[in-house]
Parts: C-alpha cells; structure tokens; sequence
C-alpha cells in the first residue's frame, strides 16, 4: 500500500511539476516487499512504464525479492 500511495504522490507531483520522489526510493519501496503496489501504480496510473532504465532496475528488485523470500521459506 505505501509503495502504491509513494507512486501516486510521485505522478502527481509530475503532473504539477513540483519535486519528485527519487526513483531509488520508489525501487526500496517495491525491493521491501513493496513491488505489487508498485505494479498496479504502474498499470493504473501509467506511471514510470516507458523509462527502460527504471523498469530495468524494477524487474531486477522484484527478481531479488522473491529469490529473498524463496530463501526465507527454505529456512527452519
């Protein structure tokens, strides 16, 4: 959810042209468990879906976390 709402805040501010949230905090935001707000932020608010860069560094955050979490479960 605050991954969702910190995308949200991020494409209203660049609507309005007013300062960004920086694309490092959006990917910590998705890379601690926070990627499918980010997902849906993405699809439904068109948001951050053309800049290759960023959806590069997205993919492989949420590649990592769920290799983390993969790991975690194995762990007794």
């Amino acid at each position: 959810m605050a991954c969702f709402i910190a995308y949200a805040i991020d494409k209203s501010a660049a609507i309005h042209q007013r300062r960004r949230i920086p694309e490092r905090t959006l990917l910590l935001l998705g890379l601690g468990c926070g990627w499918p707000g980010g997902l849906l932020a993405q699809r439904w608010l068109r948001h951050k879906t053309v800049k290759t860069s960023f959806q590069v560094a997205y993919w492989g955050s949420v590649v990592l976390n769920v290799a983390a979490v993969g790991w975690l479960c194995t762990l007794n």
